[in-house]
């Protein structure tokens, strides 16, 4: 007799169980021994083999074992060799995909972490003297003390809350609107429901209380010490900021009329008002002794070599402001602009006219998405978003999801050919797409892609955006003895440019293009750095104090989300999307932190460094 499968049955029992533990898969902590993780995930393998065939059932096993000997200090040099045979052998005669994808992973560790297998055989350690950490403190490149201001912010002290983020960045209501939030990757909230909403948060005390009304620390004493710092954007502000705490004097030259960088020319106003910015950088003018020229270029107002002899230290925050174009053909025709300068031109007002015309944006980058939509604000009839394929879409899911409820269409899949042009004007008429088809995949995980058999099409447009990335206008400086490769300064973790003492530089100008935060923390290391290349080292005061934490009864609880302006009603105008939380919000999400820096997880004595 056929039956249907039971409502209730163990496959849907364990699906519900596996669903839970997804997350615990993005959980694991920073700190965590690399052998220890791949452990882990070949025991997984081995409960999922089917026992029918020897190499699987017998051999994974055996090579959990040999791990094991490694991780506790009874392996020599003989044993990796033994892992490595009985892998390939695994792999090569495995009947079906557990056994060989476990051989593979078990493959691929010993060529990625050689040197972790041969420390934990020679040494009986890790290469590094690794530790759990607090995730969401590792994670945040400026290292911001996040359970401190969400401790704060429950408490009601959003003015503290302010206070402590600054403790390691100057731009809490910048981030609070546009940060990546990497802190949320790998919250320990995600063992019981989802990680907690930090940005939300942020957002959260940051709409509270003005950050220009809330005091910043008293600067040291005046050390007499003048540096320059060149560029006006997140890295160099921050720079200055810290510097200036310290009692050193900072000077900042900045080639647009205004501060702020790509904060201000780069990222739209719907996303990142204009006014909330400067109520960070007037906190920021205001820590200490600080004097900005605006409108001034290295290389054009000032020359490099005259900063090196009048300053005891140079800080180079170039940022990345020159958008790419492509090497195809058409690519410098009219109605052609990269994203990069088609925001910077509505940032200073001076937005191209889309009304009515049918717009092509190039790239999946949270940059392409700020530029389609800026079009479809700028009254454009249609914008289509093409990438190559899925992985291109790099951009926040967030922001993919407003851009679709806001009417940007997106295709993949396509590869980008060329420009044509109007036979009797120099303006691109259309763009040539080539469909492609999935390939393999990567040694990072990433699609390839190929041609596909179909034939290019033609699909007509009146301007095309190319969201291909940004440089850095590296030039003036390289002239002047500045080592660059390919528009990137080279400078080393300490933020130090090689070859040139008191030179230092970081953010955009040294990584290529990337988020906000990561420019603030290049600026914080820089600034550090400097201090002590002047022979101090200083310690900055008022650190804010923290609640005591009160333990988490770690009930399951969802996640409150940022709600954001009708997709009909924001499309009409630059006006902010984000709407922040309800004070009822905010309390519940600040409850559900787990205080990492106290319970568990690599605790810091004394909390979180207090």
């Amino acid at each position: 007799m056929r039956r249907l499968e039971k409502k209730d049955s163990m496959n849907k029992r364990i699906d519900v169980v596996l669903r839970k533990f997804r997350s615990r898969m993005n959980s694991y902590p920073p700190g965590m021994c690399p052998l220890s993780l791949y452990r882990s995930l070949l025991q997984i393998s081995i409960n999922q083999s089917c026992g029918k065939c020897v190499p699987c059932r017998e051999g994974l096993p055996r090579v959990e074992r040999l791990l094991q000997d490694i991780l506790r200090g009874d392996a020599s040099m003989e044993t990796l060799q033994d892992m490595e045979k009985l892998c390939v052998m695994i792999e090569n005669s495995s009947d079906c995909a557990v056994g060989v994808t476990a051989a593979n992973l078990m493959l691929e560790s010993l060529e990625e972490f050689a040197d972790e297998y041969e420390s934990h055989i020679l040494n009986r350690r890790c290469v590094e003297n690794l530790v759990q950490t607090v995730p969401c403190v590792t994670l945040c490149p400026a290292h911001v003390d996040v359970p401190g201001y969400i401790a704060l912010i429950r408490a009601g002290d959003y003015a503290g809350a302010i206070r402590k983020i600054r403790e390691q960045n100057p731009f809490p209501t910048a981030c609070a609107m546009v940060c990546e939030h990497p802190c949320e990757r790998k919250c320990r909230r995600a063992l019981i429901d989802h990680p907690i909403n930090i940005r939300g948060l942020k957002k959260y005390a940051a709409d509270q209380v003005d950050a220009d009304r809330v005091e910043t620390p008293a600067p040291n004493v005046s050390t007499g010490k003048r540096i320059a710092i060149i560029g006006g954007g997140p890295s160099g502000l921050t720079a200055a900021y810290f510097l200036a705490l310290m009692g050193h004097k900072a000077v900042v030259f900045e080639e647009h009329e205004k501060l702020g960088g790509m904060l201000r020319y780069g990222i739209p106003e719907y996303r990142l008002p204009k006014e909330k910015l400067d109520r960070d950088i007037r906190a920021i003018l205001a820590a200490g002794d600080i004097e900005v020229h605006t409108g001034c270029a290295v290389g054009r107002d000032i020359s490099f070599e005259e900063l090196r002899r009048d300053y005891d230290a140079v800080y180079l925050g170039l940022g990345a402001q020159l958008g790419n174009r492509m090497p195809v053909e058409n690519a410098d025709a009219g109605n052609v602009i990269p994203a990069a300068d088609f925001l910077q031109l509505a940032a200073a007002g001076h937005p191209m006219d889309l009304e009515g015309k049918r717009v092509v944006v190039i790239g999946g980058g949270n940059v392409a998405m700020d530029a389609a939509r800026t079009a479809v604000r700028l009254k454009a009839k249609t914008v289509h978003v093409f990438t190559r394929k899925e992985d291109d879409m790099t951009a926040l899911k967030d922001e993919v999801t407003g851009a679709m409820q806001e009417g940007v269409r997106f295709r993949t899949f396509l590869s980008f050919l060329h420009i044509e042009t109007y036979k009797d004007r120099d303006e691109v008429s259309a763009v040539w797409l080539q469909p492609q088809i999935v390939g393999e995949y990567d040694r990072f995980g990433l699609q390839t892609t190929e041609h596909s058999s179909e034939y290019p099409y033609r699909f007509p447009c009146d301007a095309v955006i190319l969201g291909v990335g940004q440089r850095s206008n590296t030039e003036p400086v390289e002239k002047a003895g500045v080592p660059a490769e390919r528009n990137r300064i080279l400078a080393d973790e300490a933020c130090m440019v090689e070859g040139l003492p008191g030179v230092f530089s970081g953010g955009d100008c040294v990584t290529g293009p990337s988020t906000a935060i990561n420019a603030i923390a290049a600026g914080q290391v820089a600034a550090f750095n400097i201090d002590e290349y002047l022979g101090y080292h200083h310690k900055l005061p008022g650190a804010v104090p923290v609640p005591e934490a009160e333990p988490n009864p770690c009930i399951p609880t969802g996640r409150a989300n940022i709600r954001t302006e009708d997709p009909f009603r924001r499309r009409e105008g630059f006006t902010e999307v984000e709407l922040g939380m309800t004070p009822e919000e905010a309390e519940r999400e600040s409850g559900r932190c787990l205080r990492c820096d106290f319970f568990g997880c690599g605790s810091l004595e004394g909390g979180s460094g207090r």
